[in-house]
């Protein structure tokens, strides 16, 4: 196979998560990127929702550097601004949120908001929400996507800015008044997870090839649901990286990234 990064992974991996003729309300960054390659692949139909209102933009003139960016509006089919983005996700027209963070914990909590100390006096603080606390809160399933590292998956956020299952209760997103069946993928580049259905606790299901689910388990800060049928995840192709490097990022914004030690 041909070598890769761990963010060529990452896109690749949340490109083969979405199905063609589905619709997806993207954040920036990979979920772009990931979005792209699968409309250029296997999704040609494939219906992106971006925050500053355009709905099913077809992603010829290059990849969108933010979602206001005029290459989010190619060939859009609604162009309606930021709140026509958002009453569609209220009224149920989005299968997927599509988002990153910078922490998540078991039950699909995460926090962009701030890491230790207080909410006031943090010892860092992150960008915030943007549209994905919205996102998660109204979109019918919700895709995470972030570099795997023990900082990052937690036993519990400090702060819950985008919901996922809360505690893990079975009604604490009926009860929270939120849309949607909640957390559904969480991407990274050495395994996917999913979530169990009973304890909505998060579950690996695939592995990069030659790690095991221990490996894993060791870079996770708490206890994982192994899958019975755990497999090795999908590996991208020579035509696959072309697309990535050439088409879909071929400056380097986000691909070129290093995942911390």
């Amino acid at each position: 196979m041909p070598e890769y990064g761990p963010f060529e992974m990452i896109a690749y991996t949340g490109s083969r998560v979405l199905e063609d003729e589905s619709i997806v309300f993207v954040g920036t960054g990979l979920p772009i990127i990931a979005a792209m390659h699968a409309q250029l692949t296997h999704a040609p139909s494939l219906n992106m929702i971006f925050e500053a209102g355009s709905v099913a933009a077809i992603l010829e003139q290059g990849m969108p550097l933010s979602v206001g960016d005029t290459r989010a509006f190619r060939k859009a089919c609604f162009a309606k601004g930021l709140c026509g983005a958002f009453e569609l996700t209220q009224r149920g027209y989005a299968d997927y949120a599509f988002i990153g963070g910078a922490q998540v914990d078991m039950f699909g909590n995460i926090c962009s908001t701030y890491e230790g100390g207080t909410y006031s006096k943090p010892r860092v603080r992150f960008p915030g929400s943007g549209g994905a606390g919205a996102m998660a809160a109204n979109c019918e399933k919700t895709i995470a996507i972030m570099a795997l590292e023990a900082r990052r998956f937690v036993p519990k956020v400090e702060f819950i800015t985008s919901i996922g299952f809360g505690d893990g209760s079975p009604e604490y997103r009926e009860k929270a008044g939120v849309m949607g069946s909640g957390p559904y993928r969480v991407i990274t580049n050495q395994a996917l997870f999913g979530f169990d259905e009973k304890t909505r606790r998060m579950t690996l299901l695939e592995v990069l090839p030659g790690k095991t689910a221990a490996d894993i388990q060791e870079l996770v800060s708490f206890e994982l649901i192994i899958s019975p049928d755990l497999k090795d995840m999908r590996e991208p192709s020579e035509e696959d990286l072309a697309l990535l490097r050439n088409v879909c990022d071929p400056d380097g914004y986000f691909l070129k990234r290093k995942v911390a030690k």
